[in-house]
């Protein structure tokens, strides 16, 4: 009975001097909705914050889905970084509930000119994805140290120098970008995907965007069997050489737009929306957007057995 007498007073005393076992008790807590973003936020705080990314490797941001949990640390967070623009569509419920609470959240597409989807069911409306433009990405990097530079427990000072570096590094990443693709000849410069994913790319770079197979912003809509052929009609004229498939998605609508084309094109994959496993090709943002050049530059410069005149 003594025993257990003296262990509550130690434990009492633990939690009055603020000392309880609490998981990160000195640590900013940081929920972000996608990988991507979580990427770039653990890049920025390092560990002056816990930060928890809602969404796995692999998965796509407009459909994956949270646990009652997760919805759980949204609430608690100090602060709640989301990319907006409507790209989250299962999380909108959850993030409007934090906002009516009062609670802190980011949203990238806030603080930058979203380009409209030029074509499709959401034309006119906000592209989300403008992570495909490094120049971009840095606007908002820029935006969210201020947030960030706020928050308890991060460390204003700490944080501005790991930004400046990783500000350094995403400026050198759209230097190499552009290098990279200012080899690939401007009648060349023409993407197919799977759906509306790189206009930010191709403002930023000087691409045309021939078209999607899903005819709009998002993996939930569906192509029509005159979608398709508009679309294969349009590669025949452009000469594509390539079309371009998400990794995280089956390619089996590409696949079969490539046949329907009738011409020699290869289906090569990209990451577009998400970050890979680490290991892999697209563990980083950084790593992502180095791959998916290195494979579009050499996609869209490679020789075809169709522009050799080969049936």
């Amino acid at each position: 009975m003594r025993r257990l007498l003296a262990l509550t007073l130690v434990v009492s005393a633990a939690v009055l001097s603020g000392c309880a076992p609490t998981r990160g008790a000195d640590k900013a807590h940081i929920v972000v909705t996608t990988n991507i973003l979580g990427d770039v936020v653990q890049m920025m705080v390092g560990d002056d914050a816990e930060v928890m990314t809602l969404m796995k490797p692999n998965a796509d941001p407009h459909s994956f889905e949270i646990s009652a949990q997760q919805a759980a640390r949204m609430s608690q967070a100090d602060l709640i970084v989301a990319n907006g623009l409507g790209l989250e569509e299962g999380l909108e419920q959850h993030l409007s509930r934090v906002t009516k609470a009062g609670g802190k959240v980011f949203a990238a597409g806030d603080h930058l000119t979203p380009l409209p989807y030029s074509s499709g069911d959401a034309a006119g409306t906000p592209d989300p994805h403008f992570w495909t433009d490094p120049a971009r990405m840095i606007d908002v990097v820029n935006a969210l140290e201020g947030m960030l530079s706020g928050v308890h427990g991060i460390n204003p000072s700490a944080l501005a120098e790991r930004v400046a570096g990783y500000r350094d590094s995403l400026e050198h990443l759209d230097r190499d970008m552009g290098e990279s693709f200012a080899a690939i000849p401007s009648a060349r410069r023409a993407l197919v995907t799977n759906h509306h994913v790189f206009g930010y790319l191709a403002d930023r770079f000087a691409f045309r965007v021939i078209g999607a197979v899903i005819p709009g912003g998002t993996t939930l809509a569906a192509p029509s069997a005159a979608d398709l052929n508009a679309l294969a009609e349009a590669i025949k004229q452009a000469g594509v050489p390539a079309i371009f498939a998400e990794s995280s998605q089956p390619d089996r609508l590409v696949q079969v737009l490539a046949r329907e084309a009738g011409v020699a094109v290869d289906v090569v994959a990209l990451y577009t929306e998400s970050l890979s496993e680490p290991g892999e090709a697209a563990e980083t943002y950084l790593a992502m957007m180095r791959t998916n050049t290195d494979r579009i530059a050499t996609a869209l410069t490679k020789e075809t057995t169709h522009q050799r005149g080969t049936p």
